[in-house]
């Protein structure tokens, strides 16, 4: 067997980015950036008004000065005419600044009476006003590849003239379930058959995080079913399964992917759950063989799919984020394989809590439903006391957290 960190790097050794493709940028939310994008123009496009006010020339103006008023700039209808020493424009935010004018004064800070101001405090020379190309120039890298495009990187490209991005696409990530006891979704099982519930939850993580599913239903625990059902998965840009890669009567799924020209790259890792876990290729495609046990699935997938996930999108960064926190209760260590335990987080003085779920066996569900984070126990670790600092892999924001 080989370690988590061993087999970690394989995987992501293995896997490289997915070609990119040419898009709309209004479809681009939630991929990854394939080259460098530059803006096509200055942002502000001219000197303009970042408050509604008057604009106007200053010359060493005082409080208590007056100014003449020679006319109007809106953002949409500037205001083409000179504006000359001692008089001033009304002007709103975003308004280009007439001719002449290099300041302004907001509306709150000056009296208005026929056809004049008054100011009631003395301005500094080009207050309230956003420079042109301040915010970016014509021709300037804005974002670097492996930049995820989110909505705020979206308005950005928007605001820059930009209407199409190259980026790496979705993955198609095929999922078979194997298992004469397994039911599918909807079905009443009978004696000695559960239901398929990896199928449901992995379609559920993929869609978390912008991969399209493609389920392949239930292979049977006969190398020719399995072996048809996984040539119908290589359409896809992955292949998952679920069960079948231990070392029972029935577990198959090693058999049937030899057989088809599989290249094993690894096949058991010391971990906890998910000892019996196999990866390589088939064909060029990723597959990962997953146990079928529900907490171990979501472990493995979490742990080794979810960032080969991220590297087919081109992230630079695949592995799942840290957080530093405060260990609730103690946890024993000692342990052979490296645990990976599921964790809920609460806040606590503006700290987070790890609080270890009393349902860690690999067959619990409820350990998925609680879970916002694994903790990882490396191999022969001491025990971890509570009030101890220790450091989590990040899942998803606590319940309650939006940032």
């Amino acid at each position: 067997m080989i370690s988590y960190d061993e087999a970690i790097k394989i995987v992501l050794d293995t896997i490289t980015p997915l070609p990119p493709v040419d898009i709309p940028l209004e479809e681009a939310v939630g991929h990854v950036l394939a080259e460098p994008v530059k803006a096509c123009w200055d942002l502000p496009a001219a000197d303009n008004s970042a408050m509604d006010g008057f604009a106007f020339a200053y010359t060493g103006q005082d409080e208590g000065g007056t100014l003449t008023l020679i006319g109007s700039a809106f953002a949409g209808h500037p205001l083409d005419q000179p504006v000359a020493a001692g008089e001033a424009a009304q002007i709103t935010t975003g308004a280009p600044l007439p001719p002449g004018t290099d300041t302004v004064i907001p509306l709150e800070e000056v009296e208005e009476r026929q056809g004049s101001i008054t100011l009631l405090k003395a301005p500094i020379q080009g207050q309230h006003v956003r420079y042109r190309g301040e915010e970016f120039r014509n021709g300037e890298e804005l974002l670097s590849p492996g930049t995820e495009l989110r909505p705020g990187e979206i308005a950005l490209l928007a605001s820059a003239g930009i209407t199409r991005v190259n980026v790496h696409p979705r993955a198609r990530v095929a999922i078979l379930s194997t298992g004469d006891e397994l039911v599918a979704l909807g079905e009443t099982p009978g004696p000695g058959q559960i239901v398929n519930s990896n199928l449901p939850m992995l379609c559920a993580l993929l869609r978390e995080i912008g991969c399209e599913p493609l389920p392949l239903g239930i292979g049977r625990d006969t190398p020719d079913a399995l072996a048809e059902v996984i040539r119908a998965g290589l359409q896809a840009d992955l292949l998952l399964s679920t069960g079948g890669v231990s070392v029972g009567e029935k577990d198959h799924m090693q058999e049937t992917l030899n057989r088809l020209g599989f290249e094993r790259r690894f096949w058991r890792a010391r971990i906890k759950p998910g000892k019996p876990i196999l990866f390589g290729t088939l064909q060029g495609k990723p597959v990962f063989g997953l146990p079928g046990n529900p907490a171990a699935t979501g472990a493995t997938f979490e742990i080794f799919v979810r960032p080969a996930l991220r590297r087919l999108a081109g992230q630079g960064d695949p592995l799942p984020p840290k957080l530093r926190c405060t260990l609730a209760e103690k946890v024993k260590g000692g342990h052979k394989r490296q645990n990976f335990l599921w964790c809920r987080l609460e806040e606590e003085n503006g700290r987070y809590r790890a609080i270890p779920s009393q349902r860690q066996g690999s067959g619990q569900n409820r350990s998925l439903q609680e879970a916002c984070a694994l903790l990882p126990v490396p191999v022969e670790s001491p025990d971890l006391e509570a009030g101890s600092e220790v450091e989590v892999l990040l899942l998803r924001l606590p319940p309650g957290r939006t940032c």
